[in-house]
Parts: C-alpha cells; sequence; structure tokens
C-alpha cells in the first residue's frame, strides 16, 4: 500500500498553529523565500514550513509505513526531499518532504533528494 500524501501550503499549516496558542520561532512572520532549495533532510518538518515562501506548493508523505496524516509539524523529520539541495526556487515550485515521527527513524534508503 502507498503512503497518502497531503498538498499543504506553509500559511495553512502556520495558521493552525498560530490559532492553537503554539509558540513558534521569534519572527511569526511570513519569511522571505529562499532562492535556491535548502537542505531539509534531517531537519525538522516545522523548518520547512519556517523557511519556505507561503506560496510554495509543498506535499507532505508520511515515509514510516504507518499511513497516517501529518497534521502537526512539530512532531514530524524529514527523511527525504524533492528538488535536491542546491536546485533554484521559483515563486510557485513544487516541493515534496518524505517524514517520520520524530522518535523514529526514517526507512532504509529514504535519504535521497
Amino acid at each position: 500500500m502507498r503512503a497518502r500524501a497531503a498538498t499543504v501550503t506553509a500559511g495553512v499549516v502556520l495558521a493552525t498553529a498560530l490559532t492553537t496558542g503554539a509558540a513558534l520561532a521569534e519572527d511569526a512572520g511570513t519569511p522571505e523565500r529562499p532562492a535556491r532549495m535548502p537542505a531539509f533532510v534531517g531537519q525538522g518538518l516545522l523548518q520547512v514550513f519556517n523557511t519556505l515562501d507561503a506560496r510554495t506548493r509543498l506535499e507532505v508523505e508520511d515515509i514510516g509505513g504507518g499511513h497516517r496524516g501529518v497534521l502537526w509539524p512539530f512532531n514530524w523529520k524529514v527523511c527525504r526531499q524533492s528538488p535536491a539541495p542546491g536546485a533554484p526556487l521559483a515563486a510557485r515550485t513544487r516541493v515534496s518532504v518524505g517524514v517520520v515521527k520524530k522518535t523514529e527513524n526514517c526507512p532504509p534508503g529514504a535519504a535521497r533528494s
């Protein structure tokens, strides 16, 4: 069975976190979009949302085999990403990340771009 993926925008998740009273990074404003794709593998999922512009199309997929919905980014870490680190980012670039819970190990061979 294939893990289901969810397409979200950074703005939706950050808005949800703000309305639940979660403490985010010091600057809750919209960060400027980086010119190149950062390296997210090994980072927390929240780092992805804090780094990418809210207009970025982001696909988040649980690759841990549990077929879980990724609703709370604080609990997840990135195991793979696309595009690769260093690739140019346009305003509407589609970014895909494979994640697992922070307490889990990344699946073998998952750390690919």
